[in-house]
């Protein structure tokens, strides 16, 4: 049987992985095409043995002997691959699933814990706008590899030269007269200026197009994840992302730059030197690829799943970095319940989870490059044997026996190298999937229709209707949050949406923004179903949403402001601040609309977060406002002020208010109120408190055993002297 074939047959019989599981004869097929370059490795060292025996070294036992090794190292081989086959195996089966206490939020594309492979179609896209740098720095770097080849030529020629000047000269003439040196030095500084310069050239193509790909490739994911729909980040963390978005793309860009530039240059100099072998003696130049052949067949039984450890070990640092980042961002939760040695904890064993993947990345890694250099140390040896031997049958001069060593040496440093390279490939080809695995991604794959249209702001009337609404989170799909809910907010009036928690409420307002798409029913805007809207349109122009926990981001008030409308002037931002009554406070600061307010609006309180909120929703004039819960997270002297701004802004709106504090909506035009998803009441307020059996009257009278006189309207002179009178009948 032949040497290769029987590992195999071991193989069938003895891996009991899942992923082997396939037809006998279509396994014979594939991995007889993958380790079928064995046998070329054996048929090359019985060449040798052959040539070894009926020609020049068939008189010397001590070259047969040391081709008999190289042999009995071919047939030796595929019992190697066995091993390695079925170390894979046992890996694949006892490869731990990364656990945590917060769900992991990256799914992988393939669905098996591996990222689908970059196309060459994927990766051409992401070089071909940088081809002229990347063909520059290829150009240079040949040419560097060239002039690293020529230069030690030279130098072997400029020695010879003066050996030879001073073997034919008298030693005190020898010293006076170099004139017949001039040229051949001439050369070899030309040849080191221009490895100097194509050095120049290619270092400095090569950074340009590394840090132009890398900008435009993360402005491209970041542009792409920003236009998800909102499901896509309920199941992604935003640490998460941005590892992908800074860590990948830098990690790809690093690892391209150089496999690209030192790729080519080490196979240039494995070609120019396999040439320059092959005119001193062609017997050992296939003895020394020989070895090159079974360096390159280590990296092929490898690569898959080296590939597989890099993906995993990348895959759980950007969880621990996902975990750092929410408690970063929530640092002052986790202060507030004291939980820095909690977070410290999770934190500690996402990191030694990432570390133990990373150890063993490093074991699989460092195994390569030592079977590598195990190999490539075998070229010296092999040329001191064979050349030896060579020297002594007078067929190879000591001249040619040093420059073939000296050849040789630049092989094997070029050699060398391509284990780093692989390395460095391992993490670009990764890296390139993670990012890929969500630019494949449409982000309107879960968008029944595009919309673009638009509604002209002098007929558009703002009256919308919910028909039969039934929605589940993507997140939860076997909860039904909506269940065939129908609702009216007519055009112009104030209508409010009450109930207990989870009933659905801030899921309408969401609905409505068109953030998620129902699955069953559908929503109309005067008459128009929404999909057919364009977005855009729908959230810069017709809708302005102020929610119960406003989000300032880490700059001036005025720029927070200016971000309902990057447009605005100056004079469109103070009149949107007095409108939500909040110029008088923002006056006071030392630095008035350009006062920092730090990180989510550190520096502010409540109350100035949720008036800068207000008028960042009215700088842009919006026909509908949604009020999720405005209110409800203020203290009394805040929700007095917000209220006051509020009461000016919701005159000629479509104005949808979602709360729980029933005293914000006493004054509502209608009033729905939800229960599990459903509308089970509806009325205003006067009319629902009168139903004694009703939700809504519950939830009043809850309200009022919790605040007392925080549901009655506030008492005056009138009103005393009215009661009085009903007392007293008269």
């Amino acid at each position: 049987m032949s040497p290769f074939i029987w590992p195999l047959t071991k193989i069938v019989f003895n891996c009991q992985s899942p992923s082997i599981s396939k037809p006998i004869v279509g396994f014979f097929t594939f991995e007889t095409i993958r380790f079928g370059s064995f046998r070329c490795f054996s048929f090359l060292s019985r060449y040798h043995l052959a040539f070894v025996r009926t020609g020049a070294f068939a008189k010397n036992d001590k070259a047969t002997k040391f081709l008999k090794t190289i042999q009995i190292s071919a047939f030796s081989l595929p019992f190697v691959a066995r091993l390695l086959r079925h170390a894979k195996c046992q890996q694949q089966q006892s490869v731990p699933v990364l656990k945590t206490n917060r769900q992991n939020a990256i799914p992988t594309v393939s669905g098996n814990g591996t990222p689908t492979a970059p196309t060459l179609a994927e990766l051409w896209e992401i070089v071909r706008p940088y081809l002229g740098w990347l063909l520059l720095s290829l150009i240079a770097s040949a040419v560097v590899a060239y002039m690293n080849i020529r230069i030690p030529v030279l130098l072997g020629q400029l020695v010879n030269q003066i050996v030879a000047h001073l073997r034919d000269v008298r030693p005190l003439s020898a010293a006076l007269d170099f004139r017949a040196l001039r040229p051949l030095a001439l050369r070899l500084l030309v040849a080191q200026l221009g490895q100097a310069f194509a050095t120049f050239i290619c270092i400095t193509a090569l950074f340009w197009m590394g840090e132009r790909m890398s900008a435009d490739l993360r402005t491209q994911l970041f542009s792409h994840l920003l236009r998800f729909p909102m499901h896509f980040f309920d199941t992604h963390r935003s640490g998460e992302l941005g590892d992908c978005l800074n860590n990948d793309v830098q990690e790809f860009k690093s690892s391209f730059k150089l496999c690209a530039v030192q790729g080519l240059r080490t196979l240039a100099q494995t070609v120019g030197c396999a040439v320059s072998l092959w005119s001193v003696s062609p017997q050992m130049t296939l003895l020394t690829l020989g070895v090159v052949h079974s360096v390159i067949l280590v990296g092929a039984l490898f690569g898959s799943l080296l590939r597989r450890l890099s993906f995993q070990s990348q895959s759980q640092s950007a969880l621990a970095a996902g975990v750092s980042g929410e408690a970063l961002q929530n640092i002052r939760t986790v202060k507030v319940f004291a939980m820095e040695e909690a977070e410290t904890e999770l934190y500690r064993k996402e990191v030694r989870t990432a570390c133990s993947l990373g150890e063993r990345l490093g074991v699989g890694i460092g195994l390569f490059q030592a079977l590598s250099n195990f190999f490539l140390n075998g070229i010296v040896l092999g040329v001191l044997y064979g050349g030896g031997q060579l020297v002594a049958e007078q067929q190879l001069s000591a001249g040619d026996l040093m420059s073939f060593m000296a050849t040789a040496q630049i092989i094997q440093r070029s050699v060398s190298q391509f284990s780093l390279i692989f390395g460095n490939g391992i993490k670009a080809w990764t890296s390139c999937a993670r990012i890929l695995q969500f630019l494949r991604i449409d982000p309107n794959c879960h968008n029944h229709l595009s919309g673009n249209e638009q509604i002209p702001r002098h007929s558009l009337i703002g009256d919308i209707h919910l028909h039969n609404i039934c929605f589940s989170y993507p997140t939860r799909p076997e909860k039904a949050v909506l269940n065939g809910i129908d609702l009216h907010f007519v055009g112009g009036q104030t209508t409010a949406i009450c109930g207990p928690s989870g009933a659905g409420k801030s899921t309408i307002a969401a609905l409505v923004e068109r953030l998620y798409e129902p699955q069953n029913g559908k929503v109309t805007l005067d008459g128009r179903d929404i999909r057919s809207l364009d977005p855009l349109w729908l959230r810069q122009k017709a809708i302005g949403v102020i929610s119960q926990e406003p989000i300032l981001f880490s700059t001036s008030i005025r720029e927070n402001i200016r971000y309902g409308r990057p447009n605005a002037t100056e004079e469109e931002i103070r009149s949107a601040a007095e409108l939500a009554n909040a110029a008088e406070f923002i006056e006071n600061f030392a630095n008035g609309y350009d006062t920092l307010v730090g990180e989510r609006g550190a520096t502010l309180s409540g109350g100035q977060k949720q008036r800068i909120a207000i008028a960042r929703a009215l700088i842009k004039d919006p026909p509908i406002l949604i009020l999720d819960e405005a209110t409800s997270a203020l203290d009394a002297e805040s929700e007095r002020a917000v209220q006051l701004a509020l009461g000016r802004v919701m005159r000629d709106r479509t104005v949808i208010i979602i709360a729980h504090r029933l005293s914000t909506i006493r004054n509502a035009d209608q009033i729905y109120v939800l229960k599990n998803g459903q509308m089970v009441e509806k009325g205003t307020h006067d009319q629902l408190v009168r139903n004694r059996r009703g939700v809504y009257h519950s939830l009043v009278s809850e309200q009022r055993q919790k605040s007392p006189g925080e549901d009655e309207p506030p008492k005056t002179k009138a009103g005393s002297i009215e009661k009085i009178r009903r007392i007293f009948n008269f």
